[in-house]
């Protein structure tokens, strides 16, 4: 199959695409199975999987959330497990499985893992369960990688699409991936998801038909990336979230002194909630003394009330504020001021981060903009080759915004929650 034929999955309907995907994946376990007649019995199937890798990769991690509402605070001590056998390539194709394990331990389990237990707690979503992470065939040369089956996707920093690594069953997707490389400034992917496997367990994986679209194009400044990300959950009608963006990231030197940037807008038609949104993000960087430092903007906008700029596939931990009190955009919007400053202290990373928040757009019964603030700070360091170990720590400071949650149609106000959340981890891979 040439690049050109699995491309042109671009252009069909849902089941004609389900079709050739069914095909490719004939096509690649057939190529996988055969190999070539010519090859050396070195790169038979049979040595690539003699060839093969395994890795373990496992992490402690004990979690605390203390918040100023009627949940009682949580504790929570997880393991999460994880096992990984990839075979070494034959002929441009090679397989992946991978199985994953996250569970509490030593008896310390008092939290909502938002499957039902303990539901009077604050939530702290990592829950018990063992899944098959990954398993996939891919096929890749010089300008060509081919990805078929359970995947982890991530994009750009994960705004839009991420694997969510920090929470303990990470998000990975069902479906193929393609990614062309004319040339070492150009790229092109196109990803078709028909399974999103979240990070609640399986129980609460989605069916859907996404379509992610991201062209780039590396200049002397930095990287130039078009996209459009189009998403349809299967379990819920007229939910259509289409989004298209622009972004630029690079980095240069002003005045001797190391500059680096980012620079993205996008627009999004929310077909659930009939809004059409708008997002912006623009982030400076510098070094100084041995401090990396960042000042960054960014804004999920909202439309009249009707709904914020959602990015329901994204890394979300990674942004506005880690102690996740704006993990889904207020119909509000949300506007996030923000400064990082990091250093290297004793061998390891230490990072402050200061957000201050403010919603987008007010309207009746909100009475106020100010969407609170938030401190965080953490030390991560690695020890030696496999392991490693951290502390963070997350502050948020409710505001006096009141934001609107609507029940059988009728539209109420209630502020956030001071809160305070802490994590302890040990990780070790091999």
């Amino acid at each position: 199959m040439t690049f050109t034929q699995m491309i042109c999955v671009l252009c069909c309907t849902p089941q004609e695409m389900m079709m050739k995907l069914r095909y490719l994946a004939g096509f690649t376990m057939m190529a996988l199975a055969a190999g070539s007649a010519s090859a050396a019995e070195a790169n038979s199937v049979a040595e690539a999987v003699k060839q093969g890798t395994v890795k373990v990769d496992a992490r402690l991690r004990y979690e605390m959330v203390d918040q100023d509402d009627a949940a009682k605070d949580a504790d929570a001590l997880t393991l999460r497990t994880r096992l990984t056998f990839e075979t070494a390539q034959v002929n441009g194709f090679s397989g992946l499985i991978e199985f994953e394990d996250s569970r509490d331990v030593f008896g310390v389990n008092d939290y909502n893992d938002t499957n039902g237990k303990n539901s009077d707690h604050a939530k702290i979503v990592d829950p018990n369960t063992t899944e098959l992470d990954q398993a996939f065939i891919r096929y890749q040369n010089d300008m060509v990688k081919a990805t078929v089956g359970r995947q982890v996707i991530t994009m750009d920093n994960h705004r839009f699409v991420g694997h969510v690594g920090w929470r303990q069953d990470r998000q990975t997707f069902d479906g193929v991936n393609l990614i062309h490389t004319p040339t070492k400034d150009l790229s092109l992917q196109y990803v078709y998801i028909n399974q999103r496997n979240r990070i609640f367990g399986e129980e609460k994986d989605v069916d859907s038909e996404d379509h992610l679209v991201n062209l780039g194009w590396k200049t002397g400044l930095g990287k130039l990336t078009a996209y459009a990300y189009l998403l349809d959950n299967d379990q819920v009608d007229n939910d259509n979230l289409d989004t298209y963006g622009v972004r630029f990231a690079g980095k240069t030197k002003a005045a001797d002194m190391p500059l680096n940037y980012q620079f993205e807008y996008a627009m999004q038609e929310n077909e659930a909630n009939d809004a059409d949104t708008n997002y912006y993000l623009a982030e400076v960087g510098t070094a100084f003394m041995g401090v990396n430092a960042k000042l960054g903007y960014e804004v999920l906008g909202s439309d009249d009330g009707k709904g914020g700029f959602a990015t329901p596939l994204a890394t979300l931990h990674k942004f506005n504020g880690w102690a996740d009190q704006f993990l889904g955009t207020p119909t509000e919007g949300l506007q996030d001021m923000y400064i990082n400053l990091s250093t290297k202290v004793l061998g390891g990373k230490f990072a402050v981060v200061y957000h201050d928040f403010t919603t987008d757009h007010e309207f009746a019964g909100n009475t106020s903009d100010d969407a609170g603030s938030e401190f965080d700070v953490a030390f991560s360091k690695k020890f030696g080759k496999n392991y490693n170990a951290g502390i963070k720590y997350a502050a948020f400071s409710a505001g006096d915004a009141k934001f609107q949650k609507v029940a059988n149609g009728v539209a109420t106000y209630k502020a956030k929650v001071d809160a305070d959340k802490v994590w302890i981890w040990v990780g070790a891979s091999f």
